[in-house]
């Protein structure tokens, strides 16, 4: 019985050993004896040439002079002489936006004029030199119609600058048409 096994796995063994796909691997082999590997070559990479800085008359970009210049103006742009006093207590008024304060009014009283402004549901009054708005504005006139302001705003550069804008005066007929 054992040797009748191992008979039967040998004719098995011998059997696939045949010529049977001999025909496919030749034509593999005939398709796939061009496909090779193309690559091309290197571009040549130029020497790099260092260009002279020949403008004389400008200081040069690069140079410890203009390092200076700059680290200077940094240091001026921090510390700044538009910069807003940060260490005052803030105004009420300073917690709302200049765009949700609205102007109702002004009151004359013992020869100074207030402004009324109105900020959620409550009134405020306010005289030049108090604050509002979240861009350091103080109020520097007050007139019928308007409340003029002086803020201090950051520009790109870090830089403090001096804007000058106006709060108009709320109109009656405005609010009926809603």
């Amino acid at each position: 019985m054992r040797n009748l096994a191992i008979i039967t796995a040998v004719l098995f063994l011998a059997a696939c050993g045949g010529d049977e796909h001999q025909d496919l691997k030749k034509e593999l082999k005939d398709l796939t004896n061009d496909m090779r590997g193309r690559i091309e070559a290197l571009p040549v990479v130029k020497p790099y040439e260092p260009v002279p800085y020949k403008a004389f008359d400008q200081p040069d970009p690069f140079g410890v002079a203009k390092i200076e210049l700059a680290v200077a103006a940094a240091a001026k742009s921090k510390a700044g002489a538009n910069a807003p006093d940060t260490t005052r207590p803030k105004e009420p008024l300073e917690a709302y936006p200049l765009e949700s304060l609205k102007m109702v009014g002004t009151l004359a009283q013992k020869g100074a004029t207030y402004a009324l402004v109105r900020a959620d549901a409550s009134v405020y009054r306010v005289k030049t030199g108090n604050y509002l708005g979240q861009n350091f504005g103080v109020i520097t006139g007050i007139t019928d119609s308007q409340i003029n302001l002086k803020e201090l705003v950051q520009d790109a550069s870090g830089d403090w600058t001096e804007r000058k804008v106006a709060l108009q005066i709320l109109e009656a007929d405005a609010g009926k048409g809603r």
